[in-house]
């Protein structure tokens, strides 16, 4: 369930926990959308899930070089002059 900026998600243990959207990424090449989520008790952890709008469901990436893909998106975030002045504020 998409809330503005949270997503309640259910754990694969079956426990829901509320995270906090950091980014969403859309890759052209591979035709899908991830969200980048966080809990706000554990800021350094960020989860990365594929994502499909039409029904708001959530898939674990499992292939390395999705994961990859994603896990440089991450890292790019995080380098970003810009994007890093806009979340001090």
């Amino acid at each position: 369930m998409l809330l503005d900026d949270e997503m309640l998600i259910t754990t694969p243990d079956g426990e829901e926990k509320l995270m906090k959207i950091l980014f969403t990424y859309e890759s052209e090449q591979r035709h899908k959308q991830y969200v980048f989520l966080y809990d706000e008790k554990n800021e350094d952890e960020v989860l990365v899930y594929s994502y499909n709008e039409k029904d708001l469901s959530l898939e674990e990436i499992e292939d390395d070089e999705e994961y990859k893909e994603a896990e440089e998106v991450l890292n790019a975030f995080y380098e970003d002059e810009k994007i890093q002045e806009i979340k001090a504020k």
